[in-house]
């Protein structure tokens, strides 16, 4: 997968955005009339989608580990619903968290770490096999532009620091739908951090008559970084987040080394790495996905994995009890249309 073109995020639309605007126009036909479409299927449990406005990059899976623990406070069992994006598996299919990440993906091995996970290109079947292996709940990470299964929630999250860029469709711009189609199917709207663009998106919010929810990631282990030395390395959607994160809880980064999303190391770039580290001098540090995706490696990609140390984060909401209310809601509502069905 590419790294977001940086025309992508300019304030004033460029001559790169302009010429592929027909190319963007063109799949954000495709895009919304596919969002359009009416569910083949709905579960009988409730569904909570996390998804995003644009690709990549805005802490969908921290989220959506955040929701399940609402959904678990709430007296229901969570289950996790991934695309699993980066492996080879289509599924229907329950993910072990001993799996390889070339066979299942980096995002399905994290949300496995916390909870019955299954994965499933096709949304429909993989939610039938989270209702029988028990799911009282199913959160979704992304999907939230497929229409196939029916969403009780669907939970947008955006980064205050990047917004929706230049507000066009890919090719010529981030978003994954024409935005207006995107917010018709918005039930509310989460803001990551602090950034510039944060009045834009709460523009956005009302426009759309979103509630409004904020937070913020932090490292779930700060301290221990104060001080140390690290060579940080990222294949995420914005491994510079990664970057100022490390940097924020006081770690002295000897180099950033960033790779495109869900990038799969060679031997020879894991040979760089390691020689990079300088036989210790410094530690290697990389995010919770990027380390996730190591899993089951062999050879000098098993060294890599073995030196190095994950920076975990988690996504802390600024008002927890507001985003619980909305979901307990959605809860009580399915249970209530469950009670009522023939």
């Amino acid at each position: 997968m590419v790294t977001a073109p940086a025309f992508w995020y300019r304030r004033r639309t460029g001559p790169t955005a302009a010429l592929l605007s027909p190319a963007g126009a063109a799949w954000g036909a495709i895009a919304g009339r596919r969002m359009r479409r009416a569910p083949i299927h709905r579960a009988g449990v409730p569904v909570l989608c996390v998804g995003n406005f644009t690709v990549g990059g805005e802490g969908k899976t921290p989220t959506a580990l955040a929701l399940a623990e609402i959904v678990r406070a709430g007296g229901l069992a969570p289950g996790f619903l991934t695309r699993g994006f980066g492996g080879r598996e289509k599924g229907p299919l329950v993910v072990s968290e001993t799996e390889a990440a070339e066979r299942v993906g980096d995002e399905a091995l994290l949300l496995a770490r916390h909870g019955l996970t299954v994965l499933s290109h096709d949304r429909p079947p993989g939610a039938r096999l989270l209702e029988a292996a028990g799911a009282e709940a199913i959160v979704m990470d992304d999907g939230f532009q497929n229409p196939s299964l029916a969403k009780d929630f669907s939970l947008v999250v955006a980064d205050a620091q990047f917004g929706l860029g230049n507000g066009r469709v890919v090719p010529a711009g981030p978003l994954r739908a024409p935005l207006r189609v995107q917010l018709r199917q918005t039930d509310g709207l989460l803001i990551v951090g602090d950034g510039p663009a944060r009045p834009a998106l709460l523009r956005i919010a009302a426009r759309g008559g979103l509630r409004v929810f904020g937070g913020k990631l932090v490292p779930l282990d700060g301290a221990r970084w104060k001080g140390e030395r690290v060579l940080a390395y990222a294949g995420i959607g914005r491994p510079e987040k990664f970057f100022a994160a490390l940097e924020g809880a006081g770690a002295k980064l000897a180099g950033r080394i960033a790779f495109a999303d869900h990038h799969v190391w060679t031997e020879t770039e894991a040979r760089t790495l390691l020689g990079h580290a300088g036989g210790g001098s410094v530690r290697l540090v990389t995010t919770e996905k990027d380390l996730a995706r190591l899993a089951g490696a062999t050879g000098v990609l098993a060294e890599l994995r073995e030196k190095s140390e994950a920076f975990p984060v988690r996504l802390v909401f600024d008002e927890p009890g507001a985003l619980a209310a909305v979901v307990g809601a959605v809860l009580d509502r399915v249970r209530l249309r469950a009670r009522s069905a023939p």
